[in-house]
């Protein structure tokens, strides 16, 4: 497949920026470069996104170690070990390949890095064979100095159906989610950064942002034109618990040429102190619009 498939191709015509995203595309390869498994080989925390095999819903996981628990063993080929990234790969489940997105996304350097490909379950957790690899602009990433990995029990996962109180609060609390998307051929991870209050929660099973000016690939965006699955993962960067919701998600494009997603909630999954580090306080990206809370 090449680097743009027709749901990508058709929001890129339609904002008028073709020209730019094949420019952008070219920088799309297979292999991980020196530079970029130094980066992997660097973080703590790696967000995949796939398909549940049994159900079909698409999710955004969190996996954690220390670092180096990600690293480059071939020039299209990370291995992910780990309890996390055995017991992700034991729910995908071993019959052949499963097609993943994921991302690195480091605050203190406010750089991120995506690889998408075929997950293959291993002894220690699992291999990623490279589809697709390539670095984003740092547009909406919030700042966090530093981090400490600390000793953390995970709490009794919760699951709903539609968000409380409590859960409408941590989402319109947010500056960051991870929203992971499939097409045809593949998956894909990626991020989403503002001011907090940029997530609205329209009703408790309804949420919507403006999806802001990026590198014009549209990868999200096209996903969601072709299948509307979508998974989403919001993260307290303090406390570790996290919120992952799953659904199917919508574009609406205004006459201003501006795009809002709507996502429509199918389950949720909440967690307290699920990931076992602590980030500093942010600095807001200076790229973000102004947001009413």
């Amino acid at each position: 497949m090449g680097v743009y498939h027709a749901g990508s191709r058709a929001i890129q015509d339609e904002a008028g920026v073709r020209d730019r995203a094949e420019h952008v595309g070219r920088s799309l390869g297979q292999d991980i470069k020196p530079v970029a498994a130094a980066f992997l080989e660097d973080q703590p925390l790696l967000v995949v996104g796939a398909a549940d095999p049994g159900t079909g819903r698409v999710w955004a996981t969190p996996l954690t170690g220390a670092p180096g628990f990600v690293r480059a063993t071939g020039p299209r080929r990370v291995s992910v070990d780990g309890d996390t990234a055995r017991a992700f790969a034991r729910r995908l489940g071993r019959d052949g390949p499963r097609r993943v997105g994921t991302i690195a996304l480091d605050p203190r350097t406010r750089r991120r890095m995506r690889l998408n490909g075929r997950l293959h379950p291993t002894a220690t957790g699992f291999t990623v064979e490279a589809d697709q690899v390539f670095a984003n602009c740092p547009r909406h990433i919030q700042r966090r100095e530093s981090y400490e990995a600390v000793d953390r029990t995970p709490g009794t996962p919760r699951h709903l159906t539609e968000l409380g109180a409590g859960e409408t609060d941590f989402v319109r609390a947010a500056d960051t989610f991870f929203l992971a998307t499939v097409h045809g051929a593949g998956a894909d991870a990626s991020h989403r950064g503002g001011n907090p209050g940029f997530v609205r929660v329209v009703s408790p099973r309804e949420l919507a942002w403006p999806d802001y000016p990026g590198n014009a690939m549209f990868l999200s965006l096209g996903n969601l034109r072709t299948d509307p699955r979508a998974g989403l993962l919001f993260l307290d960067w303090d406390t570790g618990t996290t919120l992952q919701l799953t659904g199917e998600a919508r574009t609406e494009s205004a006459g201003d040429g501006t795009r809002t997603v709507r996502f429509t909630l199918a389950e949720a999954l909440w967690t307290p102190a699920a990931v076992p580090l602590r980030w500093s306080a942010p600095e807001y990206s200076p790229a973000n619009p102004d947001t009413a809370r």
